[in-house]
């Protein structure tokens, strides 16, 4: 079924068993001085491990001062290499190629973790990340940047890299210099294209000068940067035939720059495979493979692209987070026990951006591959073990009870599984949300654990069960306002009802609340042709989700026609309508009135439980209401140590 995806693929000698790549993610995994550290190297073989034919590390800084980023990994000095080489052996013990990405930040860089003030080819500072001015370039440290790359590359070699990857993507240093959007020199390296591309010519013939002719060397762009003044498709398409010619042995296709960041790491909004015909048009132009990226989290569509013939292999990023045995699983035939990626970007960018190390919502053992308290080790006790409530917490907790060989049976009160993160699957674009569910239930069916459904949990059938441990994963409550005069009228409903169809609305609609629920769901009505109003007391909606997916989910607000009005309150709420005061003082009409206003824990059963003796953990929404992925790591961490 996927012959395509998992047939062979020679580059520059090099022969990789199949056709699925691990593009480059920042993990904030080695040390500060650009050392390995064993997370790094355990990462890596994980994804070897789990079936990949080729890995691209993340960028890797090529001198001291090319650091956008406190803990990304360094090749600028001889001391590096051991770290690496340890690395590289790990890896190819499985058969995977592993090529590292070199970088140089440029205008991107941090003053903080370079402890120098950043280089660009023109002193024009990076909006996006409200970097400090860089220094403009001087001819001298052109030539020596150049040199920092060969040198690295060499470094690269030397601790077992199969080859090395330029990152001429996303507005780092050496777009900078192709585009017009960061480049305004005069000299021999800026002006027309020829001369804009001087910088990156003469790093791939360092590179091939200090490597030789039998290291791979790959090329990541951006095809087309999305933003005014910046390298368009066409552009593109003009440089590639003197890269292939110059000795680029595959291209890495991406697309956008920081400023159209949404497209470049794109959210759930996005469909699968969105950047494939930029990187067909690439394919147009060469012989050389071609990697397509953006968003792929299933095979069977990775395959479908190969088919398509707009490109030779697949880019599994994020995907390679969420499950690092996506390879194996699919080459099997274990579709279902493939956990995918569903665009939330909640541990992948969010923590990279805010300076942590990298995780993954979906997955609690990314970074965490060779740390022992993550590891599952059958217990010489098993335990009885009643989980109340089958959100994802509860669900992964009970999963990895069963895993370590405790006896647990999965109660909640609705026909469905999932709790909030079900709910949070019905708005517009957060459908695939529910995959993970779908992987959580298939992973309790395996290890036999019941899951018992339209069930309502009391006191007394705790007592009556006589459990050794029960874990409470009781979810929230919705606050209602009781302040606000008219909130028990009869056209006054939930949101969270509202997207299970438990409660109707007319066609006027306004929703109290603008987080990041309140927003979801006035999107849905909107969708639903509804006349939708949101009404939030801060000065913007949505403010709770990341940036990325926020922006898209604004924009989705915007076309299907819905308002908002911010730093306004709702003072009363009649039987039609709504009156606000504030930035907005008026009465709007309304034939239903939705609240969003948020939520608080469920703890009376585990409050009484515990009054009587009875060993109760609490955990995810019930403990404290937040994102799934706490709760998804509060249940993997407790199932492994009751």
């Amino acid at each position: 079924m996927l012959d395509k995806l998992f047939s062979e693929i020679t580059i520059n000698g090099k022969t990789l068993k199949n056709r699925c790549v691990v593009n480059p993610l920042l993990t904030n995994f080695c040390e500060e001085d650009g050392t390995c550290t064993e997370r790094f190297a355990a990462y890596h073989e994980a994804k070897a491990k789990g079936g990949f034919g080729m890995i691209v590390t993340e960028n890797v800084a090529v001198t001291s001062v090319a650091k956008g980023y406190q803990w990304i990994p360094g090749l600028w000095k001889e001391e590096h290499i051991p770290g690496f080489k340890a690395m590289t052996d790990r890896i190819h013990q499985y058969g995977t190629v592993v090529i590292a990405q070199l970088n140089h930040p440029g205008r991107q860089a941090s003053e903080k973790f370079a402890k120098a003030q950043s280089w660009a080819p023109s002193a024009i500072p990076d909006p996006y990340h409200n970097r400090e001015m860089p220094h403009e370039m001087t001819i001298e440290e052109i030539h020596k940047t150049v040199a920092d790359f060969g040198d690295a590359a060499r470094r690269a070699k030397e601790a077992g890299f199969d080859g090395v990857e330029l990152h001429g993507a996303h507005g780092y240093m050496i777009p900078q210099f192709l585009s017009l959007y960061t480049n305004k020199r005069t000299d021999e390296y800026g002006g027309d294209l020829f001369n804009r591309m001087k910088f990156l010519m003469e790093i791939i013939a360092d590179v091939r000068e200090k490597c030789g002719g039998d290291f791979i060397l790959g090329y990541r762009f951006s095809a087309d940067e999305r933003v005014t003044g910046g390298l368009t498709i066409e552009d593109t398409k003009a440089v590639v035939p003197y890269l292939d010619e110059a000795g680029v042995d595959y291209f890495n296709v991406s697309i956008a720059v920081n400023a159209t960041d949404d497209q470049m790491i794109p959210s759930m909004y996005y469909r699968h495979g969105y950047q494939a015909d930029y990187a067909k048009e690439i394919k147009d132009m060469t012989d050389k493979p071609v990697i397509v990226v953006g968003r792929i989290n299933d095979t069977r569509i990775a395959n479908s692209l190969l088919l398509s013939g707009k490109a030779d292999l697949i880019g599994f990023a994020r995907q390679s987070l969420t499950d690092p045995e996506t390879p194996n699983k699919a080459q099997a035939g274990r579709f279902e026990e493939i956990r995918k990626c569903v665009g939330c970007l909640h541990g992948c960018v969010d923590h990279i951006d805010n300076g942590y190390p990298a995780s993954c919502e979906l997955n609690p053992l990314v970074g965490h591959e060779s740390d022992p308290e993550y590891q599952t080790v059958k217990t010489e006790q098993p335990k009885n073990v009643m989980v109340i409530g089958a959100g994802p917490g509860g669900m992964q907790a009970a999963i990895a009870a069963a895993e370590c060989g405790h006896h647990v049976k999965v109660y909640d009160s609705d026909r469905w599984a999932g709790g909030q993160y079900r709910i949070a699957s019905i708005p517009p674009g957060k459908g695939e949300i529910a995959s993970f569910l779908c992987w959580q239930v298939n992973e309790l069916k395996k290890l036999n654990v019941p899951v018992i459904l339209n069930t309502t949990v009391t006191r007394e059938m705790v007592l009556a069960e006589k459990p050794d441990v029960v874990i409470a994963a009781t979810g929230v409550t919705p606050i209602v306002p009781k302040k606000i005069p008219g909130v028990e009228n009869a056209n006054v409903v939930l949101g969270q009802d509202v997207l299970t169809g438990a409660a109707n609305t007319g066609d006027r609609c306004v929703v109290v609340g603008g987080g990041l629920v309140g927003v979801e769901v006035a999107n849905h009505l909107a969708s639903l042709l509804k006349d939708v109003t949101v009404v939030e007391m801060r000065e913007g909606i949505a403010m709770d989700e990341s940036p990325a997916p926020r922006k898209d989910l604004l924009r989705d607000l915007a076309n299907n026609g819905a308002k908002a009005y911010t730093e306004t309150s709702v003072q009363e709420i009649t039987d039609h309508s709504v009156i606000v005061s504030g930035r907005h003082n008026e009465e709007i009409p309304a034939d239903s009135v939705v609240l969003a206003i948020g939520r608080v824990s469920n703890t009376a059963l585990a409050d009484a439980l515990a009054a009587e003796g009875v060993d109760v953990r609490v955990i995810g929404d019930a403990k404290q209401p937040a994102l799934a992925g706490a709760a998804i790591r509060e249940g993997y961490l407790l199932g492994r140590h009751l």
